[in-house]
């Protein structure tokens, strides 16, 4: 029986980090999604249910901290590992 990869969501305004993170985390074979905001952070995971979240702290109309206290608010989400 073939191991599913770990899913992680990547969200940071910083596109260059994303894509670090990204190329790092996809050749330890995670299976990364990304986020450019915390608005899609929140949307993509409640759709995709990641086992982790690595989350910036620091983004322009929704910090680290809202989403993490949405994510929190969420019974879809709430139980998400998160790094900030």
């Amino acid at each position: 029986m073939e191991e599913v990869p770990a899913k992680i969501l990547v969200v940071d305004d910083n596109q260059d980090n994303v894509d670090l993170l990204h190329f790092a985390l996809s050749d330890l074979h995670y299976h990364v999604i990304k986020a450019l905001n915390g608005k899609s952070a929140i949307v993509i995971a409640e759709r995709e249910q990641p086992d982790l979240i690595l989350l910036d702290i620091q983004m322009p109309e929704m910090d680290g901290f809202e989403v993490l206290r949405r994510l929190h608010q969420n019974p879809r989400t709430e139980k998400i590992a998160v790094i900030l």
